[in-house]
């Protein structure tokens, strides 16, 4: 492994850290700071000529500053003849832009794609896209981790009586329905509609039969939790008899915390490709590490193995 390099930038360095002693490596020195004048500036301080190279750099708070600091990292690898960068970004931010479906309005997932392109980046490792067709907007290869079996083997440890599997929306049915088959339960989907370019939603309906039964819902993110409790209260009034959730992203801005704690929840299980905060990880939260599905991941690709037989043996 003298030849496998990882480095982080300053948004989850705890998540890199875990990476490297996944791997049995040190992690890269480099120093990463802002000026006075908000400039960022990188510097490696150490070899990495020919060396295979990741930094990890989830887009999460602050998103503009985690971004522009990946790609300042990966053009200063470059720059240093770095044989191969791989930019590791356990949440891609601005996922949710990936498609034009009003007047005049950008595709910014495209547009980091082609910045990090730009920028030197040779492959992409993130975790639980937004959307799939995310990874067709790059021309370098993506390798899309899920949590899933991260969940499933979490909820197999508990004693569920009559479960059953919901998704949030119709975005994320595929990935619930392969969750409800892995645990053999039945499937319910929540039809809703998103109202203008605000964060609330609103909840329609319950496809499925929730009534008298746990409910177990599957998301890819939780933002604000407005959509969280919406959905909760439409299961509640279908009769459920208790609701839990699990999501990959706890992005948890605003009022989530709060929201989620007040909320007749049971418990929101999430992963930390985003750093949860102390003053955020509330009694009903619970943090499971990606560190192992990461490390795994670059362990695969640095020795030229199969990313996909990680999940065929899940």
């Amino acid at each position: 492994m003298d030849d496998l390099k990882v480095f982080t930038g300053n948004v989850h360095p705890a998540l890199a850290q875990t990476i490297a002693e996944y791997l049995g490596i040190p992690l890269g020195k480099c120093e990463v700071f802002e000026f006075s004048n908000e400039n960022i500036f990188v510097r490696i301080l150490e070899n990495v000529r020919q060396r295979d190279t990741f930094v990890v750099q989830p887009f999460s708070s602050p998103v503009n500053k985690s971004l522009v600091e990946l790609l300042i990292m990966i053009d200063a690898l470059k720059r240093a003849s770095a044989g191969r960068i791989t930019a590791v970004i356990p949440y891609y931010g601005y996922g949710r832009t990936d498609k034009k479906d009003q007047p005049r309005v950008p595709i910014t997932a495209r547009l980091v794609a082609d910045m990090l392109t730009v920028a030197g980046a040779n492959r992409v490792l993130t975790v639980d896209l937004h959307a799939a067709q995310i990874q067709g907007f790059f021309n370098i290869p993506v390798d899309e981790l899920t949590a899933l079996y991260l969940f499933i083997h979490y909820f197999e440890q508990k004693i569920f009586d009559n479960l059953v599997i919901v998704a949030t929306d119709i975005g994320i049915s595929k990935r619930a329905r392969d969750m409800a088959t892995k645990l053999n339960v039945p499937l319910a989907i929540m039809e809703k509609r998103r109202v203008g370019n605000t964060d609330q939603g609103e909840t329609l309906n319950v496809i499925g039969e929730v009534e008298d039964k746990v409910a177990l819902t599957l998301d890819d993110e939780i933002d604000t939790a407005g959509s969280l409790v919406n959905v909760v209260s439409a299961l509640n009034k279908q009769g459920a008899r208790e609701v839990y959730a699990c999501c990959t992203h706890p992005v948890f801005s605003g009022p989530a915390i709060q929201r989620i704690a007040s909320c007749p929840i049971k418990e929101v299980v999430v992963t930390d490709t985003i750093p949860v905060a102390e003053n955020k990880r509330v009694d009903k939260i619970t943090v499971l590490p990606i560190a192992p599905l990461l490390g795994e991941a670059i362990r695969r690709i640095h020795t030229g193995q199969s990313i996909g037989a990680m999940f065929e043996q899940g």
